[in-house]
């Protein structure tokens, strides 16, 4: 099973549109998709409502998305190909609750392609992709702390003029970089690179296989 990560260092940057990108150029990995948010205090993991509680019921929930034309992110995820689609919500710095459920729908899972960037705290992915917009000063200090692991940068405009505060433009050197342009978001090249990757992993893990068989 190939698995995929999306982070980015900010909202409203692109992400699930390169999620969904990926769902859709690459049909045949058949993929389950995961949309993973996290919230602070004051609002509801169940749907991300204002809420008052602070009980642990209300530390993670997650739900399959099987309407197609809802709106949601992961309603994008069903409408551009996905085999399923999840939204898991946690509170903040809670992910780790929701991982036993995030493990067992990986095991059902043909591939995966996960937008955040916390779930790196827990798996390694076969490639990561971080998308960057050096116009919104924001940087999530998740997609800090992992950015160095990038495979590659989606970045808007074509170009880095990193000038985040905490940011070491050491980070990004020598990375492959390709342009996120809207609506469509996922260059020709970004493609070939994803699916280029991902069979040289798959041909690794069989390899790997053959020799654990060959010494048993």
């Amino acid at each position: 099973m190939a698995i995929v990560v999306v982070g980015g260092h900010s909202r409203n940057i692109g992400k699930t549109s390169v999620v969904a990108g990926l769902i859709a150029r690459l049909p045949e990995y058949h993929w389950t998709a995961f949309k993973i948010t996290q919230y602070g205090h004051g609002f509801c993991t169940a749907d991300g409502a204002p809420c008052d509680c602070q009980t642990d019921d209300h530390t993670m929930a997650v739900s399959q998305e099987r309407d197609a034309a809802s709106g949601t992110d992961s309603s994008r995820y069903l409408a551009a190909g996905a085999a399923r689609s999840l939204w898991v919500r946690t509170r903040t710095g809670m992910l780790a609750e929701a991982m036993p459920r995030i493990r067992r729908e990986l095991q059902q899972a043909e591939n995966a392609i996960i937008e955040s960037n916390s779930i790196l705290r827990f798996l390694k992915p076969d490639l990561y992709l971080s998308v960057l917009d050096a116009g919104t000063a924001d940087f999530k200090e998740s997609a800090r702390l992992f950015l160095d692991r990038a495979d590659a940068l989606l970045v808007h405009g074509g170009g880095l003029a990193p000038q985040w505060k905490g940011v070491s433009a050491k980070l990004i050197e020598g990375k492959p970089v390709f342009d996120v342009t809207p609506p469509d978001y996922l260059p020709d090249e970004a493609v070939r690179f994803v699916a280029g990757r991902l069979a040289a992993a798959s041909i690794k893990l069989k390899q790997e296989s053959e020799t654990v068989e060959q010494r048993s």
